[in-house]
């Protein structure tokens, strides 16, 4: 029996060696896609405002500190940074859940997700209220719910080894309009609701403002907002990429956006930005504590590895992926200490050493959720420090 992150892991990368072997077709005409000169000017038709480059400062940083003051004169801001994981979600939802029933789970003034995180993002953005949905999607789903395999129709040319209406129909499920419009009123008392994805197209992540989204106002908002949660979920392979349609140079063009992870598996912000640049505009400096839940375990899990090509490429992967999101937490580290940011992170302790029956396991992940809820009762023991800094 396998952790649910090591089966995933299993299953996307035979998928990916049998669409490697065979070089099937892509879904999409490459004339289609936004040409090199153009992909930053490459906008939303309406909603140029939505997205930055998750790579790059924001381009008008006297705007974003307006939007941040909209909310009065707050002294302390509380930040929420969410990580992928797929299945090992479940902690996370159990974290929020336990830490809403022992009275000191603070309100967020931005939440930002990747990933799985991207679907635990919205609730926990809008808090306790939603806390029985996130339960209910983190401890009653099975595979079947998310995906089927359809290996068939992937070599034939499709864009994924997997029929995945299931998973667009449980995120039409737990979304609404109603949802859109309470984010909308959030963001306008200076809240950020941020969801990454990667545009596969420009190898580059993408920081979408989803309470911008929420106020436009557009006839097409909750379409695009479940693009957007499709697509940062979207494991290449596994899942089809999420194509969103773009102006560029007065013509239509179509961007393929892919799983958050491939460029971050968890954010605050730009790196490029600084808290210095915002306060300059907003003529204070608040405090700001970043919270960072690690929907995964760091430390290293020792495992005999067979010959062959799969397992010795699934082993090869998941340690390049574990180490990769380390750095991420070193990452979120630095700029927590060049902007003077109180650093918390919790991630799945060792200790636990439940498998999993299959990739989404419904007794697996309500154990995993159980732990996250437990802790977050008890009160979460934050390490102040990134993995090998303690």
């Amino acid at each position: 029996m396998k952790r649910a992150s090591t089966a995933w892991l299993r299953t996307t990368a035979a998928l990916l060696l049998a669409l490697l072997v065979t070089a099937c077709a892509t879904t999409r005409a490459v004339e289609m896609a936004v040409p090199a000169q153009y992909s930053n000017q490459a906008v939303v038709p309406d909603l140029a405002h939505i997205r930055i480059w998750g790579d790059e400062q924001p381009p008008n940083l006297r705007a974003l500190a307006a939007q941040l003051a909209s909310g009065g004169n707050e002294r302390h801001w509380n930040i929420l940074a969410l990580s992928g994981g797929g299945p090992d979600g479940a902690y996370g939802a159990g974290l929020l859940n336990g830490w809403t029933q022992s009275g000191t789970r603070p309100k967020f003034k931005v939440v930002t997700g990747i990933s799985t995180g991207a679907i635990i993002a919205p609730f926990a953005f809008l808090g306790p209220r939603y806390d029985a949905q996130l339960k209910e999607f983190y401890t009653t789903v099975k595979t079947d719910d998310i995906l089927l395999p359809s290996v068939v129709a992937g070599l034939l040319g499709g864009a994924s080894l997997a029929d995945t209406r299931g998973f667009d129909a449980l995120i039409a499920k737990h979304t609404s309009e109603q949802m859109l419009d309470e984010i909308a009123a959030e963001a306008k008392k200076g809240r950020y609701l941020l969801i990454g994805t990667t545009n596969l197209d420009a190898q580059r992540p993408v920081i979408w403002s989803i309470g911008h989204l929420a106020a436009s106002g557009h006839p097409r908002r909750l379409e695009l907002f479940r693009q957007i949660i499709r697509a940062s979920a979207a494991i290449p392979g596994a899942f089809p990429p999420v194509p969103i349609g773009v102006t560029a140079n007065g013509k239509r063009f179509t961007e393929l956006h892919v799983d958050g992870s491939v460029t971050n598996q968890v954010f605050a912000y730009p790196p490029q930005l600084t808290t210095a640049q915002i306060d300059a505009f907003l003529g204070y400096t608040p405090r700001r504590t970043l919270y960072i839940v690690r929907n995964s375990q760091v430390s290293p899990e020792y495992s005999p590895t067979e010959e062959g090509v799969l397992p010795i490429s699934v082993r090869s992967i998941d340690t390049l992926l574990k180490n990769y999101g380390i750095g991420d937490l070193y990452r979120l580290y630095a700029i927590a200490q060049r902007d003077r940011l109180e650093y918390n992170l919790t991630y799945i302790p060792s200790t636990f050493t439940e498998t999993s029956e299959e990739l989404f396991d419904p007794k697996y992940m309500r154990k995993l959720f159980d732990l996250g809820y437990r802790q977050g009762v008890d009160g979460v023991a934050w390490r102040k420090n990134p993995p090998g800094l303690e």
